[in-house]
């Protein structure tokens, strides 16, 4: 999982023996955004999940949609986490990437 390799690169040392490489580094933010991508697709496939249910359950209501929409709303709730969590971890690898870049110059 994407957000493991950040981790462990982020508690690898910022220089000398050990240090993550600036392309690395680089390479794990691609791989981090895209992450962030995939969740961010998974979140709008869920709203618009809970949307078309709601509009389902408001013309006739449904307990087999209720139920639909309580784990809709449940793994939208699961996403909206992953999503904070990933967000926090690349904005952690960019300030990295950029100390990096900083020390180089």
């Amino acid at each position: 999982m994407i957000e493991n390799h950040i981790r462990t690169l982020l508690e690898a040392p910022e220089a000398g023996e050990g240090a993550p490489t600036l392309a690395h580094i680089e390479d794990l933010l691609t791989a981090g955004y895209a992450r962030a991508m995939a969740i961010e697709g998974e979140q709008w496939r869920i709203q618009r999940r809970i949307v078309d249910v709601a509009l389902q359950l408001a013309d006739d209501f449904n307990e087999l949609q209720a139920c639909e929409l309580r784990r809709l709303a449940h793994d939208l709730r699961e996403v909206e986490s992953d999503l904070a969590g990933i967000g926090a971890l690349i904005r952690s690898l960019r300030a990295r990437a950029n100390d990096v870049r900083a020390n180089a110059a």
